[in-house]
């Protein structure tokens, strides 16, 4: 019996909804800023996506769509809302669900983590600015919501869950992680309310709570709704595992199909291997240990992302009881690896290696060589062996610069 036929990754799986994935290999999202003009998906960003489907995952999770095309993480997004036009999300939808692979859209709201040049609304739980040192002035000073504006935030998931259903996609995966809005809302390090949604852990998760819940009771029984989290922000004083085992236990009794688990936020990018406090991550598979704690304690299918780029790995994740393992970089660099697996020949990833100092700096350009190698795979071309991290750094802040450009352009009455 080879490998392939008697590894974990590769038995089928059915989630809660009924949605059935042939295997345990996720497509993690990844920020691709390949959209048009008008935030709907690009032909090299439907190339790319027809790629992944042909590679041999399970499940496709999408990058980042946001609810709200004036509050964006970077030039170059998506955007669904309850006007848009969903003819190109739906072509998007039909390339991902080619070779019996599923796909499940991120939906996502930045809250402050918006480049000031970007403009348009920069909300959070509370007005506390984003630390970066001394790249801190690139990023919106954000103000504190208010009840409407919260309101307003959980009617924009809802809708945008809804337009994903109607353009086929097989779910929607709430980004509750990272540092982005409902990070922000978990977090005490940025959520100082004293109202119903701030102070405790259970005020803290109730826009999560109810977003989930908006968005259960108006799409289909069958409709996958998971949720991204964090184990930890991995910053003194920010939420921790055992936060996160308590969110994952009030989510239970909203019948989830999966929560992943992930780690960090733009101050401190554990998602890339880098923590802002003293934790030492493993090499590979970097949240597997609070991960395998987690559903050891839970009746809600854990997956986690970071780190696995070989099978090994991956099957060490699933043999640990985690039910899915995801994976990000190694796709963007080998589209087809799940495939490569299966037929053993599998090739040396090329995977990005970057050494400044400068931890902000080193993830700008670990996310530039990422997006570069996607750029190529929706152009048809082949991964770029030890591209230059610097050469690729300015190159892509010269592409976000006419990126910007275009979107004040085109948002320039409704932009402050």
């Amino acid at each position: 019996m080879s490998e392939f036929e008697q590894s974990a990754v590769f038995t089928p799986f059915t989630l809660p909804s009924g949605l059935t994935l042939k295997n345990r290999v996720v497509k993690a999202a990844m920020e691709e800023n390949l959209a048009e003009a008008d935030l709907t998906p690009s032909q090299v960003l439907k190339n790319v996506y027809n790629e992944w489907a042909k590679g041999g995952c399970g499940l496709i999770i999408t990058g980042n769509v946001m609810v709200d095309h004036l509050a964006m993480t970077g030039p170059g997004g998506l955007a669904l809302e309850q006007q848009t036009d969903i003819t190109p999300f739906a072509e998007l939808a039909r390339l991902g669900q080619q070779n019996d692979c599923k796909i499940v859209m991120q939906i996502n709201h930045p809250g402050r983590q918006v480049f000031k040049k970007m403009g348009g609304k920069a909300i959070s739980a509370s007005d506390i600015a984003l630390n970066m040192g001394k790249h801190s002035h690139l990023f919106a000073q954000p103000t504190a919501m208010d009840k409407s504006e919260i309101s307003d935030v959980i009617a924009r998931f809802t809708h945008t869950a809804q337009q994903a259903e109607k353009a086929g996609f097989n779910g929607v995966q709430i980004h509750a992680a990272h540092g982005y809005l409902l990070a922000q809302f978990l977090s005490p390090l940025t959520n100082k309310r004293d109202d119903e949604w701030g102070g405790s852990l259970e005020n803290r998760a109730r826009l999560l709570l109810e977003i989930t819940r908006s968005i259960k009771a108006q799409c289909s029984a069958g409709f996958s709704v998971s949720v991204k989290l964090n184990s930890a922000d991995f910053q003194r004083g920010g939420f921790e595992p055992h936060d996160a085992q308590a969110v994952v236990n009030m989510l239970s009794a909203l019948k989830l199909d999966f929560v992943e688990l992930s780690g960090g936020s733009y101050e401190a990018p554990a998602m890339q291997g880098q923590t802002g406090d003293e934790r030492t991550l493993a090499r590979e598979a970097y949240f597997l240990e609070f991960a395998k704690a987690i559903s050891e304690q839970s009746n809600i299918p854990i997956m986690t992302t970071g780190g696995i780029s070989r099978l090994d790995v991956a099957n060490t994740v699933i043999s640990s009881g985690v039910a899915l393992a995801g994976m990000a970089t190694a796709l963007a660099y080998q589209p087809n690896l799940v495939n490569a697996w299966q037929s053993n020949s599998v090739q040396p990833l090329l995977m990005p290696r970057v050494a400044f100092k400068d931890k902000t700096l080193a993830g700008l350009a670990t996310m530039a060589l990422v997006k570069r190698q996607i750029r190529r795979v929706g152009q048809g071309k082949r991964v770029k062996a030890n591209a230059s991290a610097i050469f690729t750094l300015i190159s892509d802040q010269m592409r976000a610069a006419k990126l910007t450009k275009r979107y004040r352009k085109r948002f320039a009455k409704e932009l402050n």
